[in-house]
């Protein structure tokens, strides 16, 4: 979730206007409006303190992505041997270069 959301949730959850998260704030309904636009990047304070107008408070941490890689055909080919994984490379270079001579032909028009 980005910082426009928490702070448009947090505000939305305690019952709260944008004017009143202002006042509490000392600062301008529009000012608020502009923290909840998406895209805005306010900078971490601002948010902890939004945040905290509004009853909530602000835990940062860190986890490490989710790989977009499948790990588990990895640790398939290195269960290979080094013939094997050439063998299989071999496969699938044959298989993607006619795939490719495939959508290089010009497709028939219907008469």
């Amino acid at each position: 979730m980005d910082a426009a959301a928490l702070i448009r949730n947090s505000r939305r959850q305690a019952g709260l206007t944008q004017a009143e998260l202002a006042r509490r704030l000392g600062t301008t309904q529009s000012a608020v409006a502009r923290l909840e636009r998406p895209g805005s990047n306010p900078r971490v304070d601002t948010l902890e303190r939004a945040l905290r107008a509004s009853g909530r408070s602000l835990s940062l941490g860190s986890k490490t992505p989710k790989s977009s890689v499948d790990e588990a055909q990895i640790v398939d080919r290195l269960k290979l041997s080094p013939a094997e994984r050439l063998a299989a490379f071999e496969a699938s270079s044959r298989s993607l270069s006619r795939l490719l001579a495939n959508t290089r032909r010009p497709h028939a028009r219907p008469a």
